[in-house]
């Protein structure tokens, strides 16, 4: 780390070059008033505007700013994790180039620092312009999170904090490659505090959290931190085999009684619910093992193509 950094600041991005030049300015002027040295580190996760040519324009212009170009699009997390690698800063802030995390709550962030805390997380109360369905979706998200993990966040928490260096060197110890910054975050411990916001409506371009990433986020975050779903499967197997031990024994009852009628119905309805829950169980069994798989191959979790 370079004493000389006080605070850095860390933007993870993908195709955001309406935003970039908006996000320096009202960054630049709040790094300013806090009376820190600071950097700026933009972190492209293989933009295919001209995100790139923008941070080369603004990195000209100001020795704070730096921009990392990831090879190829490794996820936001990875390219988050890519800025928190090449940070100097005493503490790093972290926050989307999208405008909804306001610049202007890092100096709060930061004071709730000095009083002693080494993670300050951010808890979105509400986001201009969501409709009701992504509220309801984030809602059911950290609700299940909670019910099926070890992690308890808050509905609305982002990857919008300051952490202390401390903190930092931490989570850059944990090398995983399905990452849930969040949760890991959550699980590091040391002192940790919550700062509610809301967030002001995008300022240019759309989200880049489709709704397979954000599936595939959930899943991360699901399988990262807790077995529970390998026990549902064995509960949800128990489940159908109890009532089904009955009907055998019934079954065995009308058969000795000789009134039992030919059929395919029940048989039919047992084969479908055993094949259901042996296909479930199947799928969350790979799920685990893809992951184990992953992380066994240990290829780096980026690359970096150029740094300006």
């Amino acid at each position: 780390m370079d004493e000389n950094i006080g605070i850095s600041a860390v933007i993870p991005l993908l195709n955001e070059e309406g935003n970039l030049s908006r996000l320096h300015a009202e960054l630049s002027e709040v790094m300013q008033g806090m009376g820190l040295s600071y950097e700026l580190i933009f972190v492209d996760d293989g933009s295919t505007d001209a995100s790139f040519e923008i941070l080369k324009k603004l990195a000209a212009a100001d020795p704070h700013t730096k921009g990392i170009s990831l090879s190829r699009n490794f996820g936001h997390q990875i390219a988050l994790m890519a800025g928190l690698d090449k940070s100097r800063g005493a503490v790093v802030v972290s926050l989307d180039a999208d405008l909804q995390h306001p610049p202007s709550l890092i100096p709060v962030l930061y004071e709730k620092y000095r009083s002693g805390y080494d993670i300050v997380n951010t808890s979105r109360l509400d986001t201009a312009g969501a409709g009701p369905l992504k509220k309801l979706s984030s809602r059911m998200f950290y609700s299940l999170l909670r019910s099926l993990s070890e992690v308890n966040l808050p509905a609305g928490s982002a990857d919008f904090r300051l952490m202390s260096r401390t903190a930092v060197e931490a989570l850059k110890s944990m090398p995983e490659r399905d990452r849930f910054t969040r949760g890991m975050v959550n699980w590091l411990g040391f002192k940790q505090t919550y700062v509610d916001y809301e967030a002001p409506k995008r300022f240019s371009g759309t989200t880049k959290y489709s709704l397979r990433k954000m599936m595939k986020l959930a899943l991360d975050a699901i399988t990262s931190f807790s077995p529970k779903p390998l026990r549902i499967s064995l509960y949800l197997g128990m489940t159908a085999v109890i009532p089904c031990l009955f009907y055998s024994v019934y079954a065995i009852y009308r058969h000795f009684a000789g009134d039992t009628i030919e059929g395919w119905t029940s048989l039919l309805l047992v084969v479908l619910l055993f094949g259901g829950i042996q296909l479930i169980s199947l799928g969350i069994i790979g799920e685990y093992l893809a992951r184990v798989f992953t992380e066994i191959k240990a290829r780096p979790l980026y690359i970096i193509k150029e740094v300006i």
